[in-house]
């Protein structure tokens, strides 16, 4: 065997395979290891290091970090595995650097929606009445739905949810289609940490509450549900450690889990859920269609129900196109169906079904069905049809409700609709067959210029002191939705931050590097504000990576800044200072004045962070020289705070309070209100320095109004330490004392460690 001198380069991986290809070459490098050495030396090191038992790897499960084809990966023990078979921490740093950009780029198509209540129940319901007994039955904390695809398992778990909420018996209803066996590889499963996120923000977790962790997110998921009956449905499960970390474990929860797995791993009551009898499969039918004339085939219903494979998704598909097909019989029915698979040699029951609704659609529904199963994202409203099908929003909504009617879309929630795996599976399929190349790419062309647009006018109302910062656009497309006011853009832009992310990186990855570049940067004073740093890594990288193809050096040094910046927060600074350190190249060889000063002011930021002051203070002022000159007067406020924080780290409050005076008169003048926030505080923190302790008193209780008004949790847990100081320069130990402990409870829930010890410190010295 040829001789191989270095271990394998994770750095050129550009997918989960490229990775698994790597991680087997090292294995061969290392002299073809077995995988029970690897276990033993993972777990080694990991009890070590004080793992509990239940943590340790398998051998099964290191094995699988060996396999292809995988939509999901442990990024900890891929890790691991790797140290086992070449312990070096350089090279180690690289596997973690790669780990970083390939979950990334899997992670922004696994973000997920959550809600917390039920989807609409369907208006006729039929049979189950064994399985509706099992569910209701108060005898199981989790309980699994297991079936063949199109039985029937999700509006089963639905349904039993609407009766059980009728019974008074739960106070907290959260639901989440997990996408476990979704057609698009683009759309893995959904990542149980991104579902966390948003169950926690339902449960009134702010963005900057949540920790970064899935096992923290898990603790503090359960936490928060304690001393609640809550009701938690997770549909379409991929396996056990999708499900496991989403469950509750209050008394009084009751977990509903819909899977094409048994998912025995949970330990669940089971239910299995089968195909309908004959029996339920024709009252299925008279039911939905009962102004339907019967025919000349008294056993029409039963012909119908056979060819559809006793299915319920086949049954509601047919019942749909028998209700449009005006002057048909339940006979002709039938013996088109009958003709159908004859001549097609369907075995398919839903297929059938569903190209004979198809068939019979108009054009342009037909057209818009095929474009749907395109759309990178979990769900779209009306705008974004209207963009896929190049038409005006009435129209397509009309449409979309047509679709509705005939079962081949579904509209959990009012003005969101979706297509079952499925259908999506059989429009992706007619789509190949039936548009032209030219075509497909136009309507995607279409779309992610409807989402740069609304992103580009949410922010504007938003952020309307920052337009100058966010990219230049062609004139904005007609139609779209009316994002004028604050309140509006930013329901907008919750509602649909998961389909962005998804819709950056499908458009960087997929030949439209242009707009994911342009989405990337508008979106990150929102991801940044709103606690969403997941979310940022996953944008800017693929920003990056699109500004590479372009030959665009601005695009890219701005994902490089922005970058920085979320390392920062993460508190990862040396890797902050790598990005920041290459985007400032970057920028000064293309004459960039504007990126320039924000890079240095960033590197500024991430240095005073890590103790290095007087560095700190060098790039402040190089950053404040730069925007002066380019007459930034957003960029001068934010650097002037950001001189006076360094200068109080440093023991300098006059210097501080002369900063964060002219800051604070330059935010006001802009209106900033959160920048105004952080002037107030930090001349707080230069007025307590001094011994000004009233006035210190003021500026923090002006702070904390704005920033409670904002739910800026961080900001508020500094302003909280800071008043607490003056007020113990006031001798008023009691609120002082009261003041920190909201700090402290502030701090932990954000998982700001050093927030944290300072509160921690001046509680010890106050209540000895």
């Amino acid at each position: 065997m040829e001789h191989v001198s270095d271990p394998p380069d994770p750095g050129s991986a550009r997918s989960l395979d490229d990775l698994v290809g790597c991680l087997r070459a090292l294995k061969l490098f290392g002299g073809d290891t077995s995988y029970e050495v690897i276990t033993r030396r993972v777990n080694a090191r990991w009890q070590a290091e004080g793992r509990p038992a239940e943590e340790l790897a398998r051998r099964g499960t290191v094995v699988d970090c060996f396999k292809t084809g995988r939509r999901r990966i442990n990024g900890d023990l891929v890790v691991a595995v790797v140290q086992a078979l070449h312990d070096d921490a350089g090279y180690l740093a690289h596997w973690r650097q790669a780990l970083r950009v390939i979950l990334a780029e899997t992670a922004a198509a696994a973000q997920v929606r959550v809600l917390d209540r039920l989807p609409d129940d369907i208006a006729v319901f039929t049979g189950r009445d064994a399985e509706i007994e099992r569910l209701l039955a108060p005898d199981a904390a989790v309980r699994v739905l297991a079936g063949m695809a199109g039985v029937g398992k999700s509006q089963l778990a639905i349904h039993a949810g609407h009766l059980l909420m009728a019974q008074e018996r739960f106070d907290t209803t959260l639901f989440v289609n997990l996408r476990g066996f979704h057609p698009d590889p683009g759309q893995p499963p959904a990542e149980p940490a991104a579902v966390l996120d948003g169950f926690l923000r339902l449960l009134g977790v702010s963005g900057h509450k949540i920790p970064h962790g899935l096992p923290a997110r898990t603790a503090l998921f359960r936490e928060r549900l304690a001393g609640r009956r809550a009701l938690v449905v997770l549909d379409n499960a991929a396996d056990e450690d999708q499900v496991r970390p989403l469950l509750p474990d209050s008394t009084g929860s009751l977990t509903l889990v819909t899977s094409r797995r048994r998912l025995d791993g949970l330990e669940p009551v089971h239910i299995d859920v089968e195909p309908f009898t004959t029996d339920e499969a024709e009252l299925l039918l008279t039911r939905s269609v009962p102004e339907v004339a019967l025919g000349t085939d008294v056993a029409a219903y039963r012909r119908v129900a056979l060819r559809c494979g006793h299915l319920p998704l086949a049954l509601s598909v047919v019942a749909g196109q028998m209700v449009a097909r005006d002057g048909w019989t339940v006979t002709d029915h039938a013996d088109r169906l009958d003709e159908r698979h004859r001549h097609r040699r369907l075995d398919s029951g839903v297929e059938l079904a569903l190209h004979l609704s198809y068939q019979h659609l108009p054009e342009a529904r037909r057209t818009l069905l095929r474009h749907i199963a395109a759309h990178p994202g979990p769900d779209l409203d009306d705008h974004a049809a209207a963009a896929l099908l190049g038409t005006g929003t009435e129209t397509a909504a009309g449409h979309l409700h047509d679709l509705a009617g005939e079962y081949l879309v579904q509209q959990p929630v009012a003005g969101r609709y979706l297509l079952h795996d499925l259908v999506r599976a059989y429009a992706a399929d007619r789509a190949q067959d039936e548009d032209r190349p030219a075509d497909r790419r136009a309507a995607l062309t279409r779309l992610f210029d409807h989402y740069v647009h609304s992103a580009a006018a949410a922010m504007d109302a938003l952020y309307p002191a920052e337009r100058h910062r966010r990219p230049e656009l062609p004139p904005r497309p007609s139609g779209g939705p009316r994002l004028d006011d604050p309140k509006t853009a930013l329901q907008w832009l919750d509602a649909e931050r998961a389909t962005l992310v998804a819709v950056c990186r499908h458009a960087a990855r997929a030949d439209w590097p242009t707009q994911a570049v342009h989405l990337a940067a508008i979106l990150y004073s929102y991801l940044d504000n709103g606690g969403h740093p997941a979310d940022a890594v996953i944008v800017h990288t693929e920003a990056q990576h699109a500004a590479r193809l372009l030959g665009d050096g601005v695009a890219e040094a701005t994902a490089l800044t922005n970058l920085g910046v979320v390392c920062w927060q993460l508190g990862r600074y040396p890797e902050a200072i790598g990005h920041l350190n290459r985007a400032l190249a970057l920028f000064r060889d293309l004459g960039d004045g504007r990126g320039e000063a924000r890079t240095l002011g960033n590197l500024g930021v991430v240095h005073s962070a890590s103790g290095q002051g007087e560095i700190s203070l060098t790039y402040q002022q190089q950053a404040l020289d730069r925007f002066v000159q380019l007459g930034d007067r957003v960029g001068e406020a934010n650097t002037l705070t950001n001189l006076g924080s360094v200068s109080v780290r440093l023991g300098r409050p006059e210097p501080a309070v002369e900063h964060n005076s002219r800051a604070l008169a330059i935010f006001r003048e802009l209106q900033h209100n959160g920048g105004e926030a952080t002037a107030l505080n930090n001349l707080g923190d230069a007025q307590t320095l001094l011994g000004h302790y009233a006035e210190a008193v003021d500026h923090y209780e002006q702070a904390l109004a704005i920033f409670r008004d904002l739910g800026e949790r961080y900001g508020e847990t500094c302003v909280l330490n800071g008043l607490g100081h003056a007020l113990t320069g006031q001798g008023k130990t009691d609120d002082a004392i009261g003041r920190h402990r909201e700090a402290l409870a502030l701090a932990t829930d954000i998982d700001k460690p050093e927030e944290q010890s300072r509160a921690r410190t001046a509680l010890a010295e106050l209540e000895t």
